[in-house]
């Protein structure tokens, strides 16, 4: 088994003056640095398409969802945050989601129920403003995660461009 040799220190490295110097240059950089603040409600932060706020259900222009509930989405999530109940229909689509619904307590915005969908249905939105009262209101249905493709657009171009 080979031996490591430490490197010896001298006795100015031993004082460990150089790592102090150099953590304190550090932090006068920052420190004169100019600051920004963000008058926030009043300045909104616009967020850039890469950006994962919480997940939503793509609303298509007909009025029709995305979704064929294969519930990959549920299986694919760490958290276990979303829940699907498959129901059949006699349109051109066989399947739909009779019950989505997503934690959003539980819900960690990894992204992985949008990597993983077939049908791009859910992706990330750039909402990222969430509050709750109680539990109950921060489980989200079908009601409050369908948004129109519309107002999506930007999020499917960027998924669309780096696939």
């Amino acid at each position: 088994m080979p031996l490591v040799k430490n490197k010896d220190l001298t006795l100015f490295e031993k004082t460990y003056l150089p790592q102090i110097a150099k953590g304190l240059t550090i932090t006068l950089k920052n420190f004169i640095r100019p600051k920004f603040t963000r008058q926030y409600p009043e300045e909104v932060w616009e967020s850039p398409p890469s950006f994962r706020g919480r997940p939503v259900l793509v609303l298509e222009d007909n009025n029709e969802e995305r979704c064929v509930a294969c519930g990959l989405c549920s299986r694919v999530c760490p958290a276990l945050a979303i829940e699907v109940q498959a129901d059949e229909t006699d349109r051109e689509k066989e399947r739909y989601p009779e019950k989505f619904e997503i934690n959003m307590v539980r819900c960690i915005f990894c992204g992985f129920c949008e990597e993983v969908c077939p049908e791009e249905a859910i992706v990330m939105s750039n909402e990222y403003e969430l509050v709750f009262n109680s539990q109950e209101e921060a489980l989200f249905g079908k009601d409050k995660l369908l948004i129109p493709r519309k107002k999506l657009e930007p999020r499917l171009q960027f998924l669309k461009a780096n696939r």
